[in-house]
């Protein structure tokens, strides 16, 4: 039997599906039995399915391929959330099964997909969605089913990821932007990442699967990296850490405790080794102890072979005439902690004027809203222009809420702060 597919999107993961398709349809036939015929290719590209030499599958309009009876299978690789959401949505109720690559989908309306996916009788596969090259969502839902997960925490950006990595090597956050984007490994406008988006669509996609329980991107507490300076990561460094963007997803006793912000991380950690534009997830199940994810988490290669993966997985089923075997599990309706109540350990660095009762009165501060610091330490060389140091305080466990009191007391201090403080949340 022959199993047909569409594919809506030449980008980066398109063109990679096609090479995958080019290379391997005969091994998928050898190996696996499944004849893979590609019927229909659509994107805003023409060049594209040209240099492939699929231009006589080629048109620009996606519901050529949704009203084509053939094909049993579409792919959507074009990204965003509405153009996308209407060809899987549309795919769906032409009786197609789908695989997808976009997160932002998945992690706002993956509800109302799965549920039409389960009305339809189709599967929806969105493996690439989260770990690019490495496979998560398939283990997660099937080989650790077994498990009560405890946690999942990754480096899911590989953009940050890389510019941590080139910042603590003594860049300047907008060097290291610079140097990202000249590589390939940033956008032109690099909001997504740089500002922890991307990453939350992935945790909140990924803390779904986890703990059963539906979490979207609004539930997911958000911040990226700007203010993270190379004194940051070299005070870090003394300290035993390394500064990485972390998604963290817990199951704790009340619901589920899900963000994205700038953690340091122990140089024991197995996340800590993880550097580049490499990224890893780390997953926690009451059975099966710690286990580790790690690899390429972007690029054409990578991110073609899950979907690719996922193609495979559901063109098998087609071929044997099996329903969906796993569709949505999020059968719990756990509630999402609020993250004025988080309490861990906290750096922070203020550029405060160097002036006599500045300390005590930010020490004083601290001790008012029942922070226990641990130390205080200045770090860097005075600044001569504007007669400020920086001061640094890392504390016992603390309440989020109350760190928060803290930071806008002391930027209430007349005269005494300059710029924006630098939180960062440390993982024991």
């Amino acid at each position: 039997m022959t199993v047909k597919i569409g594919l809506v999107g030449t980008g980066t993961v398109g063109g990679g599906c096609l090479d995958i398709l080019k290379n391997h349809k005969e091994d998928f036939k050898r190996h696996y039995g499944v004849d893979l015929e590609l019927a229909g290719v659509c994107s805003r590209e023409p060049e594209v399915a040209e240099a492939y030499g699929v231009s006589d599958l080629f048109t620009l309009d996606f519901n050529d391929l949704l009203n084509n009876p053939e094909i049993d299978i579409i792919i959507e690789l074009i990204g965003g959330t509405r153009v996308a959401k209407d060809v899987v949505v549309g795919a769906l109720k032409a009786g197609k099964h789908v695989v997808t690559a976009n997160k932002a989908l998945m992690a706002t309306c993956g509800e109302e997909i799965m549920g039409l996916a389960k009305e339809m009788g189709k599967d929806i596969a969105f493996e690439a969605s989260v770990g690019g090259g490495i496979p998560i969502i398939g283990p997660l839902k099937n080989q650790l089913i077994s498990n009560g997960i405890k946690s999942v925490m990754g480096i899911v950006n590989g953009t940050t990821n890389y510019m941590l990595t080139r910042i603590s090597q003594g860049l300047s956050y907008e060097d290291a932007l610079k140097e990202a984007q000249a590589k390939g490994f940033a956008e032109a406008d690099p909001t997504a990442d740089v500002d922890g988006f991307d990453a939350a669509a992935k945790i909140a996609i990924l803390a779904s699967i986890a703990f059963n329980s539906r979490v979207v991107m609004d539930d997911v507490f958000t911040r990226g990296i700007r203010n993270i300076t190379p004194l940051d990561l070299e005070a870090a460094d003394d300290l035993g850490y390394c500064v990485k963007l972390l998604a963290i997803g817990r199951r704790c006793s009340k619901g589920v405790d899900v963000r994205v912000h700038p953690t340091m991380l122990p140089k024991t950690h197995q996340l800590a080794t993880v550097n580049g534009v490499d990224n890893a997830i780390y997953v926690v199940g009451d059975a099966v102890g710690e286990t580790m994810f790690f690899g390429p988490g972007a690029g054409a290669g990578p991110a073609a072979s899950a979907v690719m993966g996922d193609v495979l997985e559901v063109a098998r089923r087609v071929e044997m005439g099996i329903g969906p075997i796993l569709g949505c599990t999020c059968t719990d309706n756990l509630p999402i902690m609020p993250m004025e109540s988080l309490r861990t350990r906290y750096y922070v660095r203020f550029n405060v004027a160097d002036r006599p009762g500045v300390l005590a009165a930010m020490t004083k501060i601290f001790a008012q809203y029942g922070v226990s610091v641990h130390s205080v330490m200045q770090r860097g060389q005075k600044d001569k222009d504007n007669d400020t140091v920086n001061i640094i305080y890392i504390t016992h466990t603390a309440e989020e809420q109350a760190m928060r009191n803290v930071l806008d007391d002391v930027k209430a201090l007349p005269g005494v702060l300059y710029g924006e403080p630098s939180l960062i949340r440390v993982e024991k």
